[in-house]
């Protein structure tokens, strides 16, 4: 069976109501997408942060009368009659496998791997994390996540307990213990990403090393390592908290900064930390250094 798309520009403000107006009008599914390759990351639990310009695009049947919907949504405010459009159609295919076939296995570094449960381990003999793409972000393909995982690799995780904040799907926290780490402590807003992590690490046969909590129930320790790959805005608002986890001479690596963010990262971690010149990957920076 093949398929219409309608696609239409917009801004936040008015997308989730044209997104309506598709389903309304018999779309089966409505996305929302990046117009203009916009930086953001996950919002926070319940919260739906869309790009201030952002793409609705309605899957319509092929038979659908697509005339008459578009006159409909020509009546709507936000639109009018004169509105922008993309309609095109869609073939058919087998999107679950369209999609597994975008992920493969992902080299960090000299020794780590990221590798989707259905793909061959390219080398038995590195440091391979199993990991699927699932509701939880973090796959390895961001450049945040990205610049993380080829600074643990190199570096020397034997017998390290580790902190790692906003662990997301966990991608972090297991890449650390299968490279040598005694004990992860992952942190996360999200309950959601907290049983993700746990699951995660289950697959990969650490889950006993690993304990995960919200915010609210975060124990008391020093790191030798602490990682928080979130957004500049908590990591300044945590910056105490953060570098408080990591013990003298302990190692800490922050990323989701902006590249014009760096800066200012430095400028508040740098009163407890010796840093490394940051790493930058396109639009996106890590800072790391030692805890003094």
């Amino acid at each position: 069976m093949a398929w219409l798309q309608l696609r239409i520009n917009t801004s936040s403000e008015h997308a989730e109501s044209i997104g309506d107006m598709l389903t309304a009008n018999g779309s089966q599914a409505v996305t929302y997408v990046d117009a203009k390759d916009t930086p953001m990351y996950e919002p926070k639990p319940g919260e739906v942060l869309l790009w201030p310009d952002t793409q609705v695009v309605g899957l319509f049947e092929a038979d659908a009368d697509m005339k008459s919907i578009l006159q409909r949504l020509g009546k709507a405010k936000v639109l009018g009659p004169d509105f922008k459009y993309k309609l095109e159609p869609l073939e058919d295919k087998d999107w679950e496998r369209e999609w597994m076939d975008n992920f493969h296995p992902m080299q960090f570094g000299e020794r780590l791997w990221i590798c989707p449960s259905w793909r061959d381990v390219p080398d038995p003999n590195a440091v391979n994390v199993m990991l699927d793409p699932g509701l939880a972000f973090g796959t390895g393909t961001h450049p945040t996540t990205a610049l993380c995982l080829r600074w643990l690799d190199g570096i020397d995780m034997t017998d390290k307990t580790v902190v790692d904040f906003g662990c997301g799907s966990g991608i972090l926290a297991l890449a650390a213990l299968k490279l040598g780490a005694k004990r992860v402590i992952g942190i996360d807003i999200d309950p959601q990403a907290l049983q993700a992590t746990k699951e995660n690490a289950r697959r990969n046969g650490v889950e006993d090393r690993l304990d995960v909590y919200l915010p609210e129930d975060q124990p008391e320790l020093e790191a030798d390592v602490v990682m928080a790959n979130i957004l500049s805005g908590p990591l300044l608002e945590l910056q105490s908290v953060i570098t408080n986890y990591c013990k003298s001479g302990g190692l800490l690596v922050l990323s989701g900064i902006l590249a014009e963010q760096v800066t200012r990262i430095e400028e508040a971690y740098a009163q407890d930390i010796t840093l490394e010149p940051s790493a930058i990957d396109g639009e996106w920076a890590r800072v790391s250094g030692k805890k003094h």
